[in-house]
């Protein structure tokens, strides 16, 4: 499969909030929030993390991203691989 055919779903188990400019996940384990392991996401990343609902592919998110901010489509996708790969390994998405 193309991974700009991917769909991700958020995971259960990380709950975000936005806090003033910044977007925070924090995972959830036995209903406890880890507060040692809270990752901050910057501006493309917190679009990303919105963007990710269970149906937009990976190619309408760098879409978006081409839009939204000034980068090429080579650099938006190099971002947002690099940003998936990075919430995969949290495991953040599915």
């Amino acid at each position: 499969m193309n991974f700009l055919d991917k769909v991700y779903t958020k995971s259960d188990s990380i709950v975000s909030r936005k806090i003033a400019d910044e977007f925070i996940l924090v995972p959830i384990r036995q209903n406890v929030g880890d507060l040692e392991s809270i990752y901050t996401l910057n501006e493309t990343a917190a679009r990303i993390w919105e963007l990710i609902d269970g149906k937009i592919k990976v190619g309408k998110i760098k879409e978006k991203i081409v839009e939204e901010f000034e980068v090429t489509p080579e650099e938006a996708e190099k971002d947002i691989v690099e940003h998936l790969m990075q919430l995969e390994e949290i495991k953040a998405i599915i």
